[in-house]
Order: C-alpha cells, then sequence, then structure tokens
C-alpha cells in the first residue's frame, strides 16, 4: 500500500506540474517521457494459476455481520442479485463488489460488467430498484442517473414479497456523451427530459426546454445570441 501511494503520489505530481503534450486536436496528457519514470511494470500479473501464501486467491469473499448475515461479496462473478429473500437472475456477469442490508437484500455495488468491449458500472438501490448508478461505457459514453424512488408494492404469490422492477422515472441524468458533449437533463414524472444543460458544438452555454415529444422548444444561450448579432 506505501508503494501503490507513492506511485499515486508521484503521478499527480507529474500531472499537477507537468507542461502537458502539445498535440493538434488531441486531448491534453502527459508525453511518454514523463510517464516513463512512473511505470513500474509493462506487463504486470493480472491472474493466478495456484495460491501462494502472500495473499488470498478465491472466486468469492463473503463478509458477515454478527448475526451471520453476508452484509458485502466481493467475487469475480458476483451472486444473482437478492431482493426481500429472493433471488433473480442478473442480466449479466459483474465482477466486482456487492453490498447488503441486515436482511440480506441487495442494495449496491460496483465493479465491471461482462458487455462487449466492458463498462464500469456502480449502483446504490432502493429496496427493490437501482436508485442512483454510474456507467461508463466501451464507447466512452459516462452516464450518472437518480431515479425517483418506487413504491413498495408486495404480491402476495411471493409470499408477499417485496416485487422487484418497479417502473419509476429517472429524474436527473447527468452524461458526457461519446463525442465529449455534456449535459445533465431533468425529467417529468413521465420520464421525459423536458430541461436540459448543456454546451454547444461551438462551445457556448445552452440551456434547453423540451416538450413532452422530445422537443426542443426554447434555447437560452445568450453568449451564442450575441456571437451572432
Amino acid at each position: 500500500m506505501r508503494t501503490t501511494g507513492r506511485v499515486l503520489m508521484a503521478l499527480a505530481a507529474v500531472l499537477t506540474t507537468t507542461v502537458w503534450a502539445a498535440e493538434p486536436a488531441a486531448p491534453r496528457r502527459p508525453s511518454v517521457e514523463q510517464l516513463q519514470p512512473l511505470i513500474v511494470n509493462r506487463a504486470p500479473q493480472t491472474r493466478v494459476d495456484t495460491p501462494d501464501r502472500e495473499r488470498i486467491t478465491a472466486r468469492r469473499l463473503d463478509i458477515v455481520d454478527d448475526n451471520g448475515v453476508i452484509r458485502m461479496t466481493l467475487s469475480g462473478q458476483t451472486p444473482a442479485p437478492i431482493i426481500d429473500g429472493i433471488q433473480y437472475k442478473r442480466a449479466f456477469n459483474v465482477a466486482g463488489m456487492v453490498l447488503y442490508d441486515d436482511k440480506g437484500s441487495e442494495r449496491g455495488g460496483f465493479g465491471t460488467a461482462d458487455v462487449n468491449g466492458g463498462m464500469a458500472v456502480l449502483a446504490l438501490d432502493h429496496p427493490a430498484m437501482d436508485a442512483i448508478g454510474w456507467r461508463v461505457s466501451p464507447d466512452g459514453e459516462v452516464r450518472f442517473s437518480i431515479n425517483q424512488a418506487p413504491p413498495l408494492v408486495r404480491e402476495p404469490k411471493l409470499d408477499n414479497r417485496l416485487v422487484p422492477g418497479v417502473q419509476t422515472p429517472t429524474r436527473i441524468t447527468l452524461i458526457v456523451g461519446s463525442n465529449g458533449t455534456p449535459a445533465i437533463a431533468l425529467n417529468d414524472a413521465q420520464d421525459r427530459a423536458r430541461l436540459r444543460l448543456t454546451v454547444t458544438p461551438e462551445g457556448y452555454g445552452a440551456i434547453e426546454f423540451l416538450d413532452a415529444q422530445g422537443r426542443v422548444v426554447q434555447t437560452l444561450a445568450p453568449e451564442a445570441d450575441a456571437a451572432r448579432r
């Protein structure tokens, strides 16, 4: 941990004091020459064939509370989600950590999803539905969503357990598109974006008002308006 801390501090020092490599139409980045002294290993070990005595090698690690309830699971293939005592299929495998409440229901987690190209995900949950979620997609899009809490619906045919996936609107979405365009959208109760803050391709800040069909009905962009005069 101390060695890792030194590497991170060194990297932070380089990134905050360096003169960035100047490349036309390219993102700002440190040069290879600046990164070279920070490289520890170009081919680090990423898998273990046989366990050794210096670390724990396992497919799954469970952390329990004083009552024996699993409160955290770390796994290369996280278990399917448990909601109010019933386990449901997961849409795709996620390697990472899952958090549970004192009843054993999944309440969040983070990891990498086994989808084409790979995806990094993080979520914190309402009792039976995602509450907030981060997603870093293979195409470079980064999305953060905040969902309204759904009503808690119980089903007698499921022993009066909570029903997962009750539809609820996403009320706030923050996104940086794969092309770098940022936007913050505020949605109505029908999950329709009605107000959006964004930056135009020309670099002007803008506020867009949308109708129920998703059409922009008014745009406020004072700087852009001034530039057109």
